[in-house]
């Protein structure tokens, strides 16, 4: 099958507020063969310790995803004239059961290894990374992980369980999932469950960049050594919306004060470019707390600037 290079439709074609619900109204397509990257929603939150509402996060960031255009004019990128990219709809969780869940995402997942497309996530709970993690390792062996979040995500357990958005990279290292020596969590602040709390992952090799070591300044130089760092072996980008401060990021169901700007965000994102990107997700996003559409807004744009850094994305400026 020759590849398709599929275009979001025209806002010029048709209004921006019609047309597909799709992830910036590309084609709904369940053929694999012939895609270079796809979008896939993940309606979960049944693994959220504070606020609910992330399993309506698909579907609003696709509906705030409607005013991007084709074409990265800070960047120069291309995606749509280089990759055959499409929305592959839903995976269908179990809405009662979170290990069936975990389950379910990744044998979804493993349809997917069989071909070269790399997988744009819409969360959905940050839980959904570890079965995602879990699938592509078995394709691409131990990654490198770019983690931007609030948290580190790395308790060994929340209210007794193994298995929840908080223990989702504690649960990736045991599991030799993740490659520590190239593992960054960006973001990171508040407070802890013990003074502890944010050495574990620095005990296992990760490099933790806190919220505080990004106020009043760029990320570019930092994602500069985070290319030197990642090198050209496989990297995993997870991006959990509520490493952004909620000024910019309210509808999340765990926020916290004194995060990332918007534009920080997208120092991050736009300084993958160049990395061997094998996937990539944007978890947390809550529509109920998420009044103005700001929100998923902003997570419509960083997936799109994921998107645009992949590998093979032509540049036209």
């Amino acid at each position: 099958m020759s590849k398709v290079l599929y275009q979001p439709q025209s806002g010029n074609e048709m209004p921006r507020f019609g047309g597909r619900a799709t992830m910036m109204r590309l084609p709904f397509v369940d053929v694999l063969e012939g895609l270079d990257a796809a979008f896939i929603g993940i309606p979960l939150d049944v693994g959220t310790s504070q606020r609910a509402g992330t399993r309506y996060g698909p579907r609003q960031i696709r509906a705030e995803s409607v005013m991007i255009r084709p074409y990265n004019m800070a960047t120069g990128a291309a995606p749509f004239d280089s990759l055959s990219v499409a929305d592959i709809g839903d995976v269908p969780i179990n809405t009662y059961n979170l290990l069936k869940s975990v389950d379910i995402i990744e044998k979804y997942y493993d349809q997917l290894n069989p071909y070269p497309v790399i997988p744009l996530t819409l969360g959905g709970d940050h839980t959904l990374t570890l079965p995602i993690l879990r699938s592509i390792t078995k394709k691409h062996g131990p990654v490198g992980l770019i983690h931007v979040d609030a948290h580190t995500d790395t308790n060994d357990n929340m209210f007794g369980e193994k298995i929840a958005h908080g223990t989702t990279f504690r649960r990736a290292v045991e599991e030799g999932l993740l490659d520590c020596e190239r593992v960054i969590q960006i973001g990171q602040r508040a407070q802890g469950y013990s003074a502890e709390d944010f050495k574990w992952g620095e005990n296992q090799g990760f490099r933790l960049v806190t919220a505080e070591a990004c106020w009043h300044k760029s990320l570019a130089p930092l994602m500069d050594e985070v290319r030197d760092m990642m090198g050209d072996r496989p990297v995993y980008l997870s991006f959990d919306i509520d490493g952004l401060d909620p000024a910019w990021a309210p509808g999340t169901g765990t926020p916290e004060v004194g995060g990332l700007t918007s534009i920080q965000g997208l120092e991050i994102v736009r300084g993958c470019k160049g990395l061997n990107l094998v996937g990539g997700d944007l978890v947390e996003v809550s529509p109920p707390y998420d009044v103005s559409g700001n929100t998923s807004q902003l997570a419509a744009n960083l997936l799109y600037e994921m998107l645009c850094v992949l590998p093979g994305v032509k540049y036209r400026l």
